[in-house]
């Protein structure tokens, strides 16, 4: 899919400014050239759907942070459709599919949020894949730049030194004692993160001047004893150390697993049993 898309390489001021909430409300998708260019690389001609009564997707208007951009995609409890699914895309970035993303029993309703490079004023859309075979998509426009360009958080060499360690959160009841775990069926929340500088090849070393090369996750799995909850394949838009911070149905295993691998080889494994927070 990565390779088939590649590299792509006037608001007048109102003297009553809108305010901030109201204008979190009204941001739709702009028309986008760059998209009706690429959506046929992507998904061929397969119509497209609005997501609404599906899913929802969340960002924010205006980015604090153009490198660590959050995104939450909702699935709207009502539907009867399952969410199998899903490419998140930024129309201006220089690679626009950010991940796709394929969802397990274990995930249930899907409720997922991360955080990504935003390099130009843009569109963030999400196309889901539904169990009726059809694709439906929701977006929003995202005033953020320099995203992909901007320096990494750390020292190039802090960085490369922590690549692949991994953490895993669980929120709500902790693990106590066994008869403390949830039920089946229950639904739970936990975050899994990768340390990574997911170096995009557009950042600039500091003392050399030269451009650091293209280093990143590319793809993650996790899994909740042999259930998959989600698997990723992933490019240079998510952000420095990915995160993802989801909802998942309990299936009575006790323990999450992690794999993740990254554009230099490099693969890392962990297992986490259900409550334990350690690194």
């Amino acid at each position: 899919m990565f390779l088939k898309v590649g590299l792509l390489g006037a608001f007048v001021a109102l003297s009553l400014a809108v305010p901030a909430k109201s204008a979190e409300k009204e941001n739709p998708l702009k028309p986008s050239e760059t998209w009706e260019d690429m959506r046929g690389d992507i998904f061929d001609d397969r119509e497209i759907k609005d997501a609404a009564g599906v899913f929802s997707i969340e960002a924010p208007y205006r980015a604090h942070d153009a490198a660590i951009v959050p995104v939450t995609i909702k699935q709207d409890p009502e539907t009867d459709l399952t969410i199998e699914k899903l490419t998140i895309i930024i129309d201006e970035n220089p690679a626009p599919v950010v991940a796709e993303l394929e969802f397990g029993p274990a995930m249930g309703e899907v409720d997922l949020q991360t955080r990504v490079r935003v390099d130009l004023y843009s569109n963030i859309r999400a196309i889901a894949e539904a169990s009726d075979g059809n694709l439906y998509m929701a977006g929003r426009f995202v005033k953020a730049s320099g995203g992909c360009s901007a320096p990494a958080l750390k020292d190039m060499e802090t960085s490369i030194s922590q690549a692949g360690k991994m953490r895993m959160r669980f929120f709500g009841p902790q693990k106590v004692e066994e008869a403390a775990l949830p039920h089946s069926g229950d639904r739970r929340e936990a975050q899994v993160m990768v340390r990574h500088p997911n170096f995009s090849g557009m950042q600039m070393n500091q003392l050399t001047q030269l451009f650091i090369p293209a280093f990143f996750v590319n793809e993650m799995e996790v899994k909740q004893g042999d259930d998959l909850v989600f698997r990723m394949e992933a490019g240079i838009s998510i952000s420095e150390d990915p995160v993802f911070r989801f909802h998942y149905t309990r299936n009575g295993a006790e323990e999450f697993s992690m794999r993740a691998t990254d554009t230099d080889g490099g693969i890392f494994e962990k297992t986490f049993p259900i409550g334990d927070t350690a690194s």
